[in-house]
Formats: structure tokens, sequence, C-alpha cells
């Protein structure tokens, strides 16, 4: 097993630096580590004094019990540093998910939900319950954006999570927000974190659906949007979708629609988390490319979205 100390150090050493930033910043939820030292490929995200613990699979072979002793080894590590109770540090083995696998409740997690700031808003997370905690970090930049352009504006979100886009866009003086999923799960979340930031739901509409239907149908329609967010997984084979997402494959259509939504002059931001994804050369000329300013500071990793910024001629 790996020298715990190497791990200790590196992490003291980032919950000092990144502390510090994040107190000049405001901000109170962050990424402290991810896989610094390559015989620790964990990843560590800090919510105001409790942790989000991730081993990131490796394929290593090892005893159950070694492995067992060596992610308890972390673990006491990151509470020792943190100065914080063990409970508070809820450990995850982050695989690739599909389908509903991403909106399931792990089994053998009992975590709570709590409330978060972050921007000036507020936001129900559980680190423990699901696959994600309910709060994107590395989209924290991009929300901000949102929040700075919403105002007077009429707001979709697609594929749209727990909806924080969409608080941000309401804070932003969004005069109406659209917020479309298929999880009831997460409109159900969405729902949670607008009231916990006593916004009026009659301008706040959630949606239940699958986002290309959605599409299709809103394309027949008169309504169209100012400001729209979309953030697709990279792959979905979801039962409640009626074929298979790919966003490699499909995003050309994808976005042809959404810009077909747009009023001239609005704004459409499209990210996804794909490494490997790139542009179809049709759109290049419409968009600019900002995930060098999407992706927060905290976020070594540069790599962990795309991130495009649309204006509609």
């Amino acid at each position: 097993m790996a020298d715990i100390a190497s791990f200790r150090n590196r992490f003291a050493k980032n919950v000092k630096h990144w502390g510090k930033w994040a107190r000049r910043q405001g901000i109170t939820c962050y990424r402290v580590y991810d896989r610094d030292v390559p015989e620790f490929p964990v990843i560590v995200d800090f919510y105001e004094g409790r942790v989000h613990l991730q081993e990131v699979a490796t394929g290593w072979m090892e005893s159950d019990e070694d492995h067992a002793d060596w992610l308890e080894a972390i673990r006491n590590a990151c509470a020792e540093v943190l100065e914080i109770d063990e409970s508070a540090v809820v450990l995850k083995l982050r695989q690739r998910q599909k389908g509903l696998q991403q909106y399931e409740k792990l089994e053998g997690e009992l975590s709570e939900d709590f409330v978060v700031q972050e921007g000036g808003n507020k936001f129900w997370v559980n680190l423990g319950a699901y696959l994600d905690t309910g709060l994107f970090l590395d989209h924290r930049n991009t929300r901000q954006r949102v929040m700075e352009e919403a105002k007077g504006k009429r707001f979709l979100n697609l594929f749209s999570y727990t909806g924080s886009f969409s608080v941000y866009a309401a804070a932003g003086g969004a005069t109406h927000t659209t917020t479309v999923d298929m999880s009831n799960t997460y409109l159900e979340w969405a729902e949670r974190n607008f009231a916990l930031n006593g916004m009026d739901p009659s301008r706040h509409q959630r949606v239940r659906a699958d986002v290309f239907e959605f599409l299709s149908e809103a394309l027949s329609e008169s309504t169209r949007y100012d400001l729209i967010v979309m953030d697709p997984p990279s792959f979905s084979n979801s039962k409640k979708m009626n074929g298979i997402l790919d966003i490699q494959r499909d995003h050309s259509w994808l976005l042809e629609s959404v810009l077909a939504l747009l009023k001239p002059g609005g704004v459409l931001y499209f990210s996804n988390n794909l490494r490997t994804f790139t542009l179809d050369d049709w759109l290049k000329p419409m968009c600019t490319d900002i995930s060098g300013q999407s992706v927060p500071e905290d976020f070594r990793n540069r790599k962990i979205h795309q991130c495009f910024r649309f204006v509609k001629a």
C-alpha cells in the first residue's frame, strides 16, 4: 500500500492554498484535490464543512482487505487535515454510469440533504445518495454568466439536472424559466431549490420530457427564448428516452433545433464533458469556445468540460 504521507502532505498543501483562494472569492464549495499524486487516484470536493471523496476506478489489482484499508486511510487523512469528523467524509467509487443508473439511489449510502450557498443562491445537495451531489461545481462560472445575462429574459434549461442554471437565471431577473429533464427525482429537486430561494413557482415551469421530444414539439409552437443552456450527458440509453443519446453523433441536430428556438440576438450556452468531443464544422463560425473561462480555477483538469457560446444573428 502506498505511503499515505505523500497523499496527506499534498492534500494539506492543497487545502491551505484553495481554502485561501475560496475565501477571497467568496466560494464555499470547491475542488481541493484531483489525482494530484498518481498513487492516490481520488477526487476531493469540499462542501461547506463536508467532503465528497471519489475514488476513480483504475483497474489496479489488490485484495479487498488492502483496498478497504487504503480507502480508510485516505478518508482519515481528509478528516484530520480538514479537522472534521470522519462521518462528514462521504466516499464513492466513480465509474461510468448509463441510462437510469444516474438517477437511482446508491445502495448502502445513508446521506442527508443539506443546504449550501453559491453566488448568493442556495441549493440542496446530498453527497451520498446519488452518483452526483446535486450541484456540478465545474459549471460555477457559467452559472454566474447566466445570472448576469438573464435580466428580462425568457430562459430555457435543457438536460437541466437539479435546475441550478434555472435558479441562477431567476435570481438574475429572468421573466420566465423552463426547466426540462427526464427525471422526476431531479425535477422535484429543482422545485425544492426554487422554493429554497423564495422564487415564484408560477414563473418557473418544470417539464418532464425527453429533450428530443420537447424540441420537436417546441419547434411547432410560437414560444421563443432569449437565453438557453444545454448541458447534455455524453451518452444516455435511459428507458425514458425514445432512442440513445450520443452527443458527438447527435449534437448537430440538437444545436440546429435549439438555435431555432432562440430569438434574434439570443444566447445559447452549450456544454458537454466528452473529452474527445469535436464541434461539427458548420457550427464553428456561429460560436465562441469559452472553455478556458468556463472551467473554474480550482479544477486542474482543464478538460473536464467544453463550453461554447452561440449568439443568434
